[in-house]
C-alpha cells in the first residue's frame, strides 16, 4: 500500500481482543464495537467486566478462554493494562495464543519489547501508543470518540513485517486516529518530554500551590488548572508509566532541573526571567504552528517495499502522519 492523502480509516480484516478495559482500552473496545468491528476484551475486574456486558460489549474475567478465543479467530491482541503487569500476560499468550499478532497501547514501548522478549521469545508484536487520555480511570471513564483526531505512535523498525504493522495501523485508524511511525528508542524520548515530564512538573506544581495554606488554592485558576490537570490521575499509573521510562525521564528531569536552576539564578541575580519565558513561549508558538489545521500526510512510501520503514521513520521527524 502506497501512503497517500487518504483520510478514509482502512478497518482491520480479523477480530481485535483488547486485554485491560480501563480508560484506554475500554475505549478501544467501544469505537471498535461501535464501529460494527468484531472486538471483544478481558479484565480481571468482574466489576468492570459486569459494566461493560451491561453496556452491551463483549467481555470476561477468564483469560484463557478470551486468549484461546483470540487463538481461534486470529485476532489482534492488544495489551492494555499497565507495563508493570504484562509479563504474566504475555506468558498466557504465549501458551494459549501463541501465533496471534501482538500490539498495545502502553506509554513506553522499550519495556514492553523487553517483557515479550522475556515472556514470549518470537512473538509478532508492533507497538503502539495512542495520545490521548485524561485523568479520570476505569470503564465509567470510557469514551468512544476519545481517540478522534489523536496522534498514535506505531513501532516501526527496520524488522517490522509489512502486514503486521498495517494492520495495527488500520486499527488505530478505525479509532479515529492519525498514525506517527516511529521507532520504540525515539518513542521514549519523544514522551518522555512531552508526556512524562510534564506529570512531574505539574505534580511539582501541585504541590508548591498547595503548600502553604488553602488561600492559594482559592485563588488558583486557569493557569493552576491547566498546569496541574494531569496531577489528577491515579498516582499508581502516573508512577508505573514515569518509572518505565527512567532513563529517558532522567535526562528531560536534568534537562529540566538545569532550566529552572538558570532562570532562577537570572532572576536573583539580575531581575529577570527572560531567557526561560522567551524559550517557552517560542516552543509553544512551534507547537501551534504545527497543530494548525490538517497535518501533512506521509507520501511516495510504499509499505512492504525496501527501505519503507525508514522513509516512514524520516517524514514522521518533519512532523507527518500516515493516513492510509
Amino acid at each position: 500500500m502506497t501512503a497517500d492523502s487518504s483520510s478514509s480509516p482502512s478497518a482491520p480484516t480479523t477480530p481485535v481482543c483488547v486485554l485491560g478495559l480501563g480508560l484506554i482500552g475500554g475505549s478501544l473496545l467501544r469505537v471498535l464495537h461501535d464501529a460494527g468491528h468484531d472486538a471483544f476484551g478481558y479484565n480481571r475486574s468482574s466489576a468492570t467486566v459486569d459494566a461493560a456486558t451491561a453496556d452491551g460489549y463483549r467481555a470476561s474475567t477468564d483469560l484463557v478462554a478470551t486468549l484461546r478465543r483470540a487463538a481461534e479467530t486470529d485476532a489482534v491482541v492488544v495489551l492494555a493494562t499497565p507495563v508493570t503487569t504484562i509479563e504474566p500476560i504475555v506468558s498466557d499468550i504465549s501458551e494459549h495464543a501463541p501465533g496471534v499478532l501482538l500490539t498495545d497501547v502502553i506509554s513506553v514501548k522499550q519495556e514492553v519489547e523487553k517483557v515479550i522478549a522475556r515472556a514470549h521469545p518470537g512473538a509478532r508484536y508492533v507497538g503502539g501508543h495512542p495520545m490521548a487520555g485524561t485523568s479520570r480511570s476505569g470503564w465509567a471513564a470510557t469514551d468512544p470518540t476519545l481517540f478522534r483526531g489523536a496522534m498514535w505512535a506505531v513501532t516501526t523498525t527496520d524488522h517490522t513485517d509489512a502486514d503486521d504493522w498495517l494492520a495495527v495501523a488500520s486499527i488505530a485508524r478505525l479509532a479515529g486516529s492519525q498514525v506517527v511511525p516511529v521507532a520504540p528508542d525515539a518513542h521514549d524520548r519523544a514522551v518522555a518530554a512531552i508526556s512524562h515530564m510534564p506529570h512531574l512538573t505539574a505534580a511539582a506544581t501541585a504541590a508548591v500551590g498547595a503548600g502553604e495554606s488553602d488561600l492559594a488554592l482559592r485563588l488558583a485558576a486557569g493557569s493552576f488548572r491547566d498546569g496541574t490537570r494531569v496531577a489528577g490521575t491515579a498516582p499508581a499509573l502516573q508512577r508505573a508509566m514515569i518509572e518505565a521510562n527512567g532513563t529517558a525521564v532522567l535526562n528531560v528531569l536534568s534537562e529540566t532541573i538545569d532550566r529552572l536552576i538558570a532562570a532562577r539564578d537570572e532572576l536573583r541575580d539580575h531581575g529577570t526571567a527572560e531567557i526561560l519565558v522567551d524559550d517557552g513561549h517560542r516552543a509553544r508558538s512551534a507547537y501551534e504552528r504545527l497543530h494548525e489545521g490538517s497535518p501533512e500526510p506521509i507520501s511516495g512510501v510504499a509499505i512492504g517495499e525496501p527501505g519503507w520503514q525508514e522513509e516512514l521513520r524520516r517524514q514522521a521527524h518533519q512532523g507527518r502522519v500516515w493516513v492510509g
